[in-house]
């Protein structure tokens, strides 16, 4: 039996597992730091089947190893379990139908990610018993990756460190290794500190911490146009000092993301944000606090490893459908917002014919492998992941598989109603067979790890430096 067999009989021994652990942790929806049940269902699968669990990792109590194996190399799969607020939605509906209003939802699919990577690390696992090769495999549980950053706290402890190379994916739309970086990330407290008073009987006795927040804002505003175009910054209240505009309100509050292709970027324009902060305080005669919540570095790209999974993807195959799941799939489509569906059938229409793409509307799945060819330079997407610290303290890479229909937005209900059907499933399927199969085939390439080790060492400099300082802990997610 050749490896690519091995693998896709493993996984669909255990589809039924996998289909059920993957509705299971839907149905949680639990968000950041507080996925226990979550955490608790992977974590019982992984010992069900052998693994050896160590809970409570970098002070988080819902992050967790699961580990089967001994001696080099040691190959890491990162599970992710986290749901985002407000995206409730009935599994396999087309149209907006909350289970429970404004509750959380899977609207970035990492119920299936969490149970891939699970499905991965079970088939490596069979083949190390099966062949007697030497070698470890750790599943990674990492909470809070939408807010709260787990994996810079696991860097930061320490959880990474032996490990010879991490693999991992993300449900999307269409399937492909990821071969671009993303943004480094900080995310911030301002709160301001002021003197209450009678807004008009005698407002020069107070002094306004909302005044405060307001004059940051806009300081940070003529701020973005001096600093490298391929920033981000963005804000919150979190605290606008009450309802009562005949009180000068003496307590103000803001959150902030800072994102920059570069930690070091993200670094510097803190520090100039801070003086506007510091200027806010002193225009208003308040005082300025400013919290490190949390952080997190760019994807250090590892195209070695890359090539590795591309060669297993392309081996494997797309997901395969059913006519009923192509069915569903334009069900999902016709419910998009028209302005997503018009997005959508342009960028189709700028690689083929108009019949071409009305055809692929039809039955709006992807059903092909986007083709991967190392890039001239590092591109970087507009968006964030904590995989990114990983990625610092050892090889990282990541595959992309379709999970739901063209068209769907990450970080919205559509997303979370197809989580949970039959695209959801295969999509974990496929990804937990790439995953595998890839592990496998560098189980064997002792020269391939190597390299990739090499190339790592040389992109991330071999010294891992976490954007949260020492003295911010993560919350523990009781």
């Amino acid at each position: 039996m050749d490896n690519k067999q091995f693998v896709t009989e493993a996984v669909s021994r255990h589809a039924g597992q996998l289909d059920a652990l993957n509705d299971q942790i839907w149905s949680y929806a639990e968000l950041d730091f507080r996925v226990r049940q979550s955490a608790d269902a992977l974590t019982a699968a992984a010992e069900k089947e052998g693994f050896q669990v160590r809970r409570g990792l970098a002070g988080m109590r819902h992050a967790f190893t699961a580990s089967f194996g001994s001696g080099k190399p040691v190959i890491g799969f990162l599970a992710e379990y986290d749901a985002l607020s407000g995206l409730s939605q009935q599994a396999g509906c087309p149209s907006h139908n909350p289970i429970v209003p404004g509750g959380s939802g899977h609207g970035c699919g990492h119920c299936g990610l969490g149970t891939g990577a699970f499905g991965a690390a079970v088939a490596v696992k069979e083949y190390l018993e099966a062949t007697g090769h030497e070698g470890t495999v750790i599943l990674y549980g990492c909470p809070a990756e939408e807010s709260g950053w787990g994996k810079a706290f696991m860097a930061r402890d320490g959880c990474f460190d032996g490990l010879d190379l991490a693999l991992t994916w993300h449900p999307q739309t269409d399937n492909y290794v990821v071969e671009r970086s993303n943004l480094a990330n900080l995310s911030v407290h301002f709160s301001f500190e002021g003197i209450p008073a009678h807004a008009a009987g005698c407002p020069e006795l107070g002094r306004s911490a909302l005044d405060a927040c307001e004059l940051m804002n806009v300081g940070v505003n003529y701020l973005r146009e001096h600093v490298s175009s391929g920033a981000r910054i963005h804000y919150a209240y979190l605290d606008a000092g009450g309802s009562s505009p005949n009180v000068v309100q003496d307590r103000a509050s803001l959150h902030y993301f800072i994102r920059a292709p570069k930690k070091q970027m993200v670094m510097e324009i803190f520090e100039r944000i801070k003086d506007v902060a510091k200027g806010a305080a002193l225009m208003t005669g308040t005082q300025a606090n400013i919290q490190v919540i949390s952080g997190m570095s760019e994807l250090v790209m590892n195209f070695t490893l890359n090539e590795v999974l591309y060669e297993a993807f392309t081996e494997l195959g797309a997901p395969e459908y059913s006519e009923e799941d192509y069915r569903l799939a334009a069900a999902f489509f016709s419910g998009l917002p028209k302005t997503t569906q018009d997005e959508t059938r342009d960028s189709l229409a700028r690689k083929m014919p108009a019949e071409a793409v009305e055809r692929i509307l039809e039955r709006p799945l992807a059903s092909g492998i986007r083709l991967y060819r190392k890039p001239e330079s590092i591109l970087v997407e507009m968006g964030s992941s904590d995989v990114g610290d990983a990625s610092y303290v050892t090889p990282t890479a990541q595959i992309a598989v379709a999970c739901a229909c063209l068209g769907t937005q990450l970080h919205s209900w559509n997303m979370t109603g197809q989580a949970a059907t039959s695209l959801g499933h295969k999509g974990v399927h496929k990804a937990a067979e790439v995953l595998a199969l890839a592990a496998i085939k560098l189980l064997d390439r002792p020269e391939t790890i190597q390299k990739a080790r090499e190339e790592w060492k040389a992109a991330a400099g071999g010294l891992y430096c976490c954007p949260v300082p020492d003295g911010v802990v993560p919350p523990s997610g009781d």
